[in-house]
């Protein structure tokens, strides 16, 4: 199983578990709200040209990202204080894989749950965290 964390960068202060701004940046403008305010959507384009939904909590709490592009995002960056515990778990699944899958992964942890996969230049995956999804919301949502 591949398990990457390298990639291109993102803005600094994006990461699972940190805040989202309600303004626009330079690299992103103002977020959308969706399921009647449960969430909020920002989208940008990383260093790679792979598009990242960055989505946050009324309250502007990050509680997934989503991504689909030509290159893997920064995954260190994306999770912020989560990517031990995604370490722990890909080094645990790549350890018991028989033959492993290059092309898929997913990665449950208690506090994160990571999914990512697709050929080469045709990346695609979600990551969030389970406890912080607001009621009503399931990562069906995050698309």
């Amino acid at each position: 199983m591949a398990f990457p964390v390298l990639g291109a960068s993102v803005p600094a202060h994006a990461e699972l578990g940190g805040t989202m701004s309600l303004h626009g940046s330079s690299v992103a403008g103002p977020p959308r709200v969706l399921l009647n305010g449960a969430l909020r959507v920002r989208t940008f384009t990383d260093a790679g040209a792979t598009t990242i939904n960055e989505y946050a909590t009324s309250t502007g709490l990050i509680v997934a990202y989503t991504w689909q592009g030509p290159t893997m995002p920064d995954l260190r960056a994306l999770l912020g204080l989560h990517v031990e515990s995604y370490r722990v778990g890909a080094a645990a699944a790549l350890a018991s894989a028989s033959g492993g899958n290059l092309h898929a992964s997913r990665i449950e942890r208690p506090d994160v749950i990571v999914e990512s996969g697709g050929p080469m230049r045709s990346y695609a995956g979600r990551a969030w965290l389970p406890a912080a999804l607001p009621s009503g919301v399931t990562a069906d949502d995050f698309q």
